[in-house]
């Protein structure tokens, strides 16, 4: 495991980083599937790590700023129910919400250890940068990798709460979300707690605006996809040619996003040797988000071996907050 360690920061790379044959197993495999679709971890190089902090602050994007307000209501509470002197964040992002829990900690003279995991080293770095100076003492371990693939990679500690926020779960289909969940319960100790933040089933008018804003960023944000894709693997295709296009799928309760294809084109890599045909209209999935409610997730959350503790909702229920505990 490569590290960059100072006074207060540790950072981690995984020597086990993804194995480039399976993402181009995960790549070319959706391509060639029916739907096609892309893997939404190419979003986020430091392009899509900027627009994605960009979404949060669009006045239809009601999803970061509802959870920031449910966190600042009742952090003080979570932080007195867990003990917790250590907080660990899988898909720690930009990190915005989770000052909210590490002032809460700091006021209850708890906080210790931070454990930032995302799979973009530049915010990771720069994260950790910005708290140390916010919060004189903090030692900060920070891990770099694909928390699907790399949860073994989260340091051991003591007395922690882990958390997954801005319905980051919500990214997975409720199978693979339970199976996820089973894994990061395992890397836990027993007695640890565990806040999940997800997206609540809401008005469909309101959760499509929410990925369909007026500035068109989001739009932006599923065409870096492909920018991503021309940058680090030589595909040859250009993101203008292709429409951002998100909708509500009622049965499966979730927003997919889709790039659709304003004409017919090749979609190739040639290092690969791949090369996909897609006709006017033909449409290729980039991302789900699954939206949730209480008895969904009291399920989900059984299902994954942990027993709920406390659930917290807004008073228009867009947004929960479920704290739960590893027995």
């Amino acid at each position: 495991m490569a590290s960059r360690t100072d006074t207060s920061i540790t950072i981690d790379i995984p020597l086990t980083r993804e194995s480039p044959d399976l993402l181009n197993a995960q790549i070319t495999g959706g391509l060639l599937g029916c739907p096609k679709t892309l893997p939404s971890k190419l979003f986020y190089d430091e392009h899509g790590s900027t627009l994605f902090e960009q979404i949060c602050e669009l006045p239809e994007y009601y999803q970061t700023r509802t959870e920031h307000q449910l966190l600042t209501r009742w952090a003080d509470e979570i932080v007195s129910l867990t003990g917790a002197e250590e907080l660990v964040e899988l898909g720690s992002g930009a990190a915005t919400k989770t000052r909210v829990l590490l002032d809460a900690m700091t006021k209850a003279e708890q906080l210790r250890y931070y454990v930032p995991f995302d799979v973009d080293e530049t915010i990771v770095r720069r994260v950790s940068e910005e708290l140390i100076q916010e919060y004189p003492g903090l030692q900060i371990h920070g891990v770099v990798g694909d928390f699907l693939v790399h949860l073994e990679h989260i340091p051991e500690g003591g007395k922690r709460l882990v958390v997954i926020l801005g319905g980051t779960i919500g990214n997975l289909s409720m199978q693979a979300a339970k199976e996820f969940l089973t894994a990061v319960n395992s890397e836990m100790a027993s007695g640890d707690f565990f806040l999940l933040g997800l997206q609540l089933i809401a008005d469909r008018e309101r959760m499509e605006a929410a990925y369909n804003d007026t500035q068109g960023i989001t739009a932006k944000f599923n065409k870096n996809i492909i920018r991503v894709l021309g940058n680090t693997f030589g595909s040859e295709i250009d993101p203008e040619l292709f429409d951002h296009v998100a909708r509500y799928n009622e049965k499966d309760h979730r927003i997919e996003m889709w790039l659709r294809s304003r004409q017919d084109q090749t979609f190739t890599i040639p290092e690969w040797g791949l090369s996909v045909a897609l006709k006017q209209g033909e449409e290729i999935r980039t991302e789900i988000s699954t939206k949730y409610d209480q008895p969904l997730t009291d399920q989900l959350l059984a299902d994954s071996g942990f027993e709920m503790v406390k659930w917290y909702a807004d008073a228009d229920n867009l947004i929960g907050l479920a704290l739960a505990q590893k027995p």
